[in-house]
């Protein structure tokens, strides 16, 4: 399997590629430094970078919780992270009718995991011909992904990606079963492991999710061994004052070191 991001092939099996941003967007000046920064270290090591920000946070434990600056303004600011800083582009969408002018901006359309099912959101943002990336639902085996490639397949889009995050069985804990990205590989679509909400505690602070970074770097050695197409993670400059997620989001020095770990071992291992 083979497809373009933004003029870049990405393909079944090859090396893996980066998403990684602001879980969501704080201000256009953050998202465009880091956006920055992470290209430039991904530029060092040789890996391809897509920057990911949400505009809204619709899921968010709390009225009283940061969900973002909203589609219309979040869209702007994300062209404006595109063009400045010469990256290309990856965010979430919620609504059916938000996929066609989203995809005037977007290089990669997200569907949010607790959205993954929903048919018409699936297909309208299928029609746009984007790649898009699916979240897989904490509440979702595996082998039931199998549904939701088949709906955006009916659609005519066969660039699909796949985001292993961990599974819930409440208690405010996500475990992550590799086994999983086994299965789900052998699925026509790219995979790929979120290094950083696999680790998160939901709700784990009563009005805000909580997290466990000390397990990123393990679970991404895991997922590298196993294999998979790309990272996913969610980058702070100053990770304790992050908006959303912050307890589980990695500062730029620590994703330089993830990156170059996840790369010895995918040497390694296809060694």
């Amino acid at each position: 399997m083979i497809f373009s991001i933004s003029g870049k092939k990405v393909r079944k099996g090859g090396k893996f590629f980066l998403i990684a941003g602001p879980c969501v967007i704080e201000s256009e000046k953050l998202c465009i430094d880091i956006a920055k920064k992470v290209k430039d270290i991904c530029r060092k090591e040789g890996i391809f970078y897509i920057f990911k920000s949400s505009f809204d946070k619709a899921n968010r434990s709390s009225i009283k919780s940061f969900r973002g600056p909203g589609f219309e303004k979040g869209l702007d600011i994300l062209a404006n992270v595109k063009s400045k800083a010469g990256v290309p582009i990856l965010s979430d969408i919620h609504e059916p009718n938000q996929a066609v002018d989203a995809s005037q901006v977007l290089d990669v359309i997200q569907i949010p995991a607790f959205l993954c099912r929903q048919t018409d959101l699936l297909i309208e943002a299928a029609k746009t011909g984007k790649p898009l990336n699916v979240k897989k639902g904490q509440f979702l085996a595996p082998r039931d992904v199998s549904n939701i490639i088949e709906k955006i397949q009916s659609a005519g889009n066969k660039k699909i990606m796949l985001t292993e995050r961990g599974t819930t069985f409440g208690y405010n804990n996500l475990v992550v079963d590799f086994r999983g990205i086994e299965i789900m590989k052998k699925m026509p679509s790219l995979v790929g492991f979120d290094a950083t909400h696999s680790v998160q505690l939901p709700g784990g602070r009563g009005v805000s999710s909580g997290g466990e970074s000390e397990y990123i770097f393990p679970l991404v050695c895991a997922a590298s061994a196993v294999g998979v197409d790309f990272i996913y993670a969610e980058v702070h400059t100053n990770p304790a004052k992050a908006l959303c997620d912050a307890p589980n989001t990695l500062s730029l020095g620590a994703l330089k070191k993830l990156i170059r770990k996840a790369k010895a071992i995918e040497k390694a291992v296809k060694r």
